[in-house]
């Protein structure tokens, strides 16, 4: 045999070899994960990846370190492209892009929609649609918001309407999403399967039911914004009293776990997706460095509100484990642990508040009216969805991002003219100048987030410099909603106890992932979740659910 093919026979032998051992480590994985008979869902809201290395590192949050030990922790998780609770979520249960989903933020704008009041769909085209505390009947007329579920029913003010076949009918938030959820999936295709669901808003989140409107069999009402009777404020205005409203979705879970509903007052089957929401990080993230909110330096060192607020969702997880082992469910549940989104900035010398210069340039060049005169700003009361804000004004969405719906689409390339020529910081700029900053539109819109000629989609995405929340309020020195790199790097956990060799998978994912695994670990097809089909979405790398 010449050298030449010795090293060719050499080669081939150590290839064989390669692909012997990669079959042997799949054989292996193929037996980690295997007769799941349910998956727990926690979204953290404003868990970063830092601070979950940062605390498992620091022995801070001793349960989390424990389900790391039998899982696949990513650190190059991110959210598809914008980070408000509505996109964040519809990524972790639709396996969707607001592209698909449909869902750009919980107050958005559709050029499709008529107005709440206009139940014969004759009037103007063109609505300010507001899912969120106020969607609960609690709000109608601007009432007091004074039950935690909301009232108990939607408040008709808040519910738009649209032509479907020749038909004007309310739309509903599970008429609003694009797509079908992993909830509908699940119900579906898994006989005597039960869902649960407990988020921040009491039916606003009435879109993870999806376009069946029966996907969550156990969808707790629970309503951030109601006034807790001890206290008479909400439960946003401390992050302490955050954690007795985030006790309501632990307690939830802890009933479902014990073969109950969320309210503990009804028997219920143990849920096969279920699954909670938990605001109190987020609170103490947006609370002022000046009153110990947000973090001290550059590398994500809590302040003492975060610090607490992340010893609060690990202990609550622990409670939640234990009561999975208690029961004996531990060994068959997959355990997921990540976030809608997370906030942005956690560098306070950053943060940029030159109030909300982007919607002041935009009235002040009359591509809107001025004084927020538009939408669901423009109602006769002066509160959102009592049913008398103006239809075909389009809008402005501001936090740490833009989203223009212009009311004039042939004045596009206008606006993109008058927003680059100020994009400064010195008024009457938009602090867009930097590397990080972008304006999106045309062609290269269309394709990340879909076509706004079909009603839905921004004109315009505006993303300032990281930092930049277009505001001047003095309440909160973070913000979500944008695709700065703190908004959008978030922790991302999996846990089974079946994954005996824990691992670290530094390959960039999109919390996008997260549905198509769940729906790997029960057995079911991804691509039955039509934004899986749509976008190709695959389940996380690193699991022997892997595609």
């Amino acid at each position: 045999m010449n050298r030449r093919k010795a090293m060719l026979h050499a080669g081939t032998a150590l290839a064989i070899g390669l692909m012997a051992l990669a079959g042997a480590a799949t054989a292996a994985a193929a037996h980690e994960i295997h007769d799941v008979k349910r998956v727990l869902l926690l979204s953290i809201d404003g868990l970063h990846e830092q601070d979950l290395a940062r605390c498992m590192a620091g022995n801070t949050c001793p349960n989390l370190a424990v389900l790391s030990h039998s899982g696949v922790t990513y650190t190059e998780a991110r959210t598809p492209g914008l980070s408000d609770s509505f996109p964040g979520l519809a990524a972790l249960v639709t396996g969707g892009s607001p592209k698909s989903a449909g869902l750009f933020y919980d107050v958005s704008y559709d050029r499709t929609l008529f107005a709440p009041t206009d139940t014969t769909c004759s009037g103007k085209r063109g609505w300010n649609v507001v899912f969120d505390e106020t969607t609960g009947i609690d709000a109608q007329n601007g009432g007091a918001l004074i039950h935690l579920d909301g009232g108990g029913a939607f408040n008709p003010q808040a519910i738009p309407h649209a032509l479907i076949d020749g038909v004007c009918s309310p739309v509903y938030p599970h008429n609003y999403i694009k797509t079908n959820t992993v909830f509908e999936v699940i119900k579906e295709h898994m006989r005597d399967a039960h869902t649960a669901w407990a988020d921040k808003h009491a039916w606003g989140y009435d879109w993870l039911n999806g376009p069946s409107g029966h996907g969550v069999d156990d969808l707790a009402r629970t309503e951030i914004n109601s006034i807790d009777p001890a206290t008479q404020t909400d439960y946003t205005d401390v992050y302490t009293h955050t954690e007795k409203f985030d006790n309501y979705h632990v307690q939830a879970i802890l009933n479902q776990i014990d073969g109950k509903d969320s309210t503990g007052t009804k028997n219920a089957p143990v849920p096969t997706l279920f699954g909670a929401n938990f605001q109190t990080l987020s609170v103490a993230q947006k609370s002022p460095v000046a009153k110990g909110g947000g973090y001290l330096d550059a590398s994500f060192t809590p302040g003492p509100n975060v610090a607490n607020a992340i010893a609060y969702a690990d202990d609550a997880i622990g409670r939640i484990v234990a009561e999975l082992k208690q029961r004996n469910l531990y060994s068959t549940t997959v355990i997921i642990v990540t976030a809608k989104h997370g906030q942005s900035p956690t560098d306070h010398t950053k943060l940029v508040k030159n109030g909300d210069t982007l919607t002041q340039l935009l009235e002040a060049n009359n591509y809107l009216d001025p004084n927020g005169h538009f939408g669901q700003n423009a109602t006769q009361s002066g509160n959102l969805n009592d049913g008398t804000g103006l239809a075909g004004t389009g809008m402005v969405q501001t936090d740490d991002v833009g989203l223009i719906w212009l009311r004039d689409q042939s004045q596009r390339d206008a606006v993109i003219a008058t927003l680059e020529a100020n994009l400064g910081c010195n008024a009457p700029g938009i602090c867009a100048d930097g590397p990080g900053a972008y304006l999106l539109y045309g062609p290269q819109l269309v394709a990340r987030f879909g076509n706004p000629a079909q009603g839905r989609t921004p004109d315009i995405v505006v993303q300032p410099n990281p930092g930049v929340i277009y505001t001047s309020s003095k309440k909160k020195d973070e913000e979500h909603g944008g695709n700065a790199p703190d908004d959008s790097h978030l922790g991302l956990l999996v846990s089974f106890p079946g994954i005996r060799h824990a691992r670290t998978i530094a390959k960039p994912v999109l919390t996008t992932q997260v549905a198509p695994t769940i729906l790997r670990a029960l057995d079911l097809k991804p691509e039955w979740l039509h934004s899986v089909a749509e976008e190709g979405t695959h389940a996380l790398p690193g699991l022997a659910i892997e595609d």
